[in-house]
C-alpha cells in the first residue's frame, strides 16, 4: 500500500516522503481500517518538524484523525496517536476498537475526517470550561481555521452573537459565510477597540483563542466583567504570559483547554459530545469547512501550506481520488456555511 512517510526532522514538504509499504497488522484489540478520508491538522507539521511534545521514532507515517471503513463495509471516526507508526495519511490504518466511532450520516467522508478533533475541542471549550449561554458574545480568533471555524458554528447553535477576528479579506468573506455577526480584520483594525463598539463597551463574554500571543494580549483587554478566556493553543507562535492582578481587577477567568485530557480523564464526556454533535450535524447546525479535498500524492503540500497558516478550514486527504489529479488544491466553495 501506499504510505506517506517522514524520514528525517524538517519541513513537512522536504521531509515527507510517499512510499510503498506493507498493509499494518492489527493488533489485539485493534481493527485495520481503509482510509476514506485523512484531516491535515497543525500537529502534522509539528511532528515532521520534531516539534510536537511526542517525538516518534523515524520513520513514521504523520495522520492523526481519520474517516475510514471497517471489514464489514461500517463508515467511522478514528484518532490516532500522534506519530504512530501507523498514521492516516495511508490506504490503510490499524486503530484501537474501543476509540472507533460511527461516522454522522449527515456528513460525507472528507466532512467526517475533519469532524473529530475541532468539533470536540469546540464544544468542550465553549460548554464544559466556559459554559457560554444563550445571548452572551462569543469572541472567536481565527475564525476562518480549522477550529475556528468549528467555534463559530458552535457558537452559533448555543445562541451565542459571535465575533470572528481574522487576517485578510478572504478570511473575512469566509468568516460571514460560517455566521459571524461581527468580523475583524486584525491586520486592518484595533480588536480590543472593534469588540467593545460592537458590544456597546461591554467587551466578550467568552473568548476562544487558539492562537496565542497578540491574540491573547487583545483578549483581555476587552473580555467582560465576568468574563471568560478559554486558552486553547498557540498557534502563532507565542505563549503568553497573562498578568494575573488585571484578571483580578477585571474579574475575568482565564480558562485552559487540553481536550486529549478528557480521552484518559472523563472517556464517557467524550462518547456524549459525539451524540451531541452527530445531532448538531443532523440538523445542519454544523459542517466543517472543508476548503480543499487533496489526493494521497498531494498530501505532503498540504500539510505545509497549513504549516505556514496560509489556509482556510480544513484540508482533507482523500486516497481514493484519482492518482493523476493534479497536486493542486481543489476548491469546495460549496461547503462553507
Amino acid at each position: 500500500m501506499q504510505a506517506w512517510r517522514v524520514h528525517r526532522n524538517g519541513e513537512p514538504r522536504e521531509v515527507m516522503r510517499l512510499d510503498e509499504v506493507e498493509p499494518p497488522v492489527p493488533g489485539e484489540g485493534q481493527v485495520l481500517l481503509r482510509v476514506l478520508a485523512a484531516n491535515v491538522n497543525f500537529p502534522d507539521a509539528l511532528l515532521c518538524r520534531g516539534h510536537y511534545q511526542v517525538r516518534p521514532s523515524l520513520p513514521f507515517t504523520p495522520g492523526i484523525e481519520i474517516c475510514g471503513e471497517t471489514p464489514d463495509g461500517r463508515r467511522v471516526i478514528a484518532t490516532l496517536e500522534p506519530g504512530a507508526s501507523s498514521g492516516g495519511f495511508a490506504e490503510y490504518v490499524a486503530v484501537d476498537a474501543a476509540g472507533v466511532l460511527p461516522a454522522p450520516g449527515a456528513l460525507d467522508d472528507a466532512e467526517t475526517a475533519a469532524l473529530h478533533i475541532g468539533y470536540q475541542t469546540g464544544w468542550f471549550a465553549l460548554h464544559r470550561r466556559a459554559r457560554l449561554q444563550p445571548g452572551e458574545t462569543l469572541l472567536v480568533h481565527a475564525a476562518a481555521g480549522g477550529v475556528g471555524s468549528a467555534a463559530v458554528q458552535l457558537g452559533k447553535a448555543a445562541g451565542a452573537t459571535v465575533i470572528g477576528v481574522v487576517g485578510g479579506p478572504d478570511k473575512a468573506r469566509v468568516a460571514r459565510e460560517l455566521g459571524c455577526d461581527t468580523v475583524i480584520d486584525r491586520r486592518t483594525e484595533d480588536i480590543a477597540a472593534a469588540v467593545k463598539e460592537a458590544t456597546g463597551g461591554r467587551g466578550a463574554d467568552v473568548v476562544f483563542d487558539p492562537v496565542g500571543g497578540d491574540a491573547y494580549t487583545a483578549s483581555a483587554r476587552c473580555v467582560a466583567f465576568e468574563g471568560r478566556i478559554v486558552v486553547v493553543g498557540f498557534a502563532g507562535g507565542e505563549v503568553p504570559a497573562p498578568a494575573l492582578n488585571h484578571a483580578l481587577v477585571k474579574n475575568y477567568a482565564i480558562l485552559g483547554l487540553h481536550w486529549g485530557l478528557y480521552t484518559t480523564k472523563d472517556p464517557a464526556a467524550v462518547l456524549r459530545c459525539h451524540d451531541e454533535l452527530t445531532a448538531l450535524a443532523a440538523r445542519g447546525a454544523i459542517k466543517p469547512l472543508i476548503s480543499e479535498r487533496v489526493p494521497m500524492k498531494a498530501a505532503a503540500d498540504a500539510v505545509q501550506r497549513v504549516a505556514d497558516g496560509v489556509t482556510t478550514g480544513r484540508i482533507v486527504v482523500v486516497p481514493g481520488t484519482a492518482q493523476d489529479t493534479a497536486p493542486d488544491a481543489v476548491p469546495e466553495g460549496s461547503t462553507t456555511r
